[in-house]
């Protein structure tokens, strides 16, 4: 088992934590992001993921390169320590939340959008910090609206076992952070936030914790 990883990669962090709640072993392949122009844009780890994004991941004969599918195939194959609830509409609701986050904040934010602004379209510095901040704002103030109306949220996401939800979460959070947004007005996410980075799984996923931590 094989994940191409970069320490800082919000993708590859989800990754890693629901590995480590599952207590699946894999080898760490860093990809620097920065380094060379970014060795993920190289050929060698292009005909891994065509894309030339981190995570990728490798299990037997299947090679996956998109974090969410990562998740319900960990979810599917290794179905100890559940991430998903069982009941449909509660899996439902929390693949909902999960989105908001991979699908509606992640991509605006990701650092090929970022140098496109900065490269292409001649964008500032301090203007592209701008567009960063806007779409993490905007879209954590409508993730804490969901979970400001869920029943079923509780210390976690989805009550007190960790989810795909918590996986996303924590990263973006840790995002957040890095550009001095305050989570404390989100009473919901920082409730979240700081019950998951007391679990295990989630510290041996942080950031600071990987191999190729700068």
């Amino acid at each position: 088992m094989k994940l191409y990883t970069y320490f800082r990669s919000s993708a590859a962090y989800r990754v890693r934590i629901a590995l480590n709640l599952k207590g699946l072993q894999y080898d760490a392949i860093p990809v620097h992001l920065l380094r060379g122009g970014g060795e993920q844009l190289q050929e060698q780890y292009r005909s891994i993921n065509p894309s030339g994004l981190v995570p990728a991941f490798q299990d037997d004969y299947i090679t996956l390169t998109q974090s969410m599918a990562i998740l319900e195939y960990l979810e599917d194959a290794y179905p100890q320590t559940p991430i998903m609830p069982k009941d449909a509409t509660e899996r439902a609701h929390v693949r909902e939340l999960a989105q908001i986050i991979a699908c509606d904040i992640h991509p605006v934010n990701n650092l090929r959008v970022l140098r496109y602004l900065v490269q292409e379209l001649g964008i500032s510095e301090e203007k592209k910090n701008e567009w960063y901040r806007h779409w993490l704002v905007g879209g954590l103030e409508v993730l804490e609206k969901h979970l400001a109306r869920d029943p079923a949220a509780g210390p976690l996401c989805h009550g007190r076992t960790p989810t795909i939800a918590d996986c996303c979460l924590v990263p973006q959070v840790f995002n957040a952070q890095r550009h001095g947004i305050d989570v404390s007005v989100y009473p919901n996410i920082a409730r979240i936030n700081a019950q998951c980075v007391e679990i295990p799984a989630f510290i041996a996923a942080h950031p600071s914790n990987q191999p190729d931590a700068e």
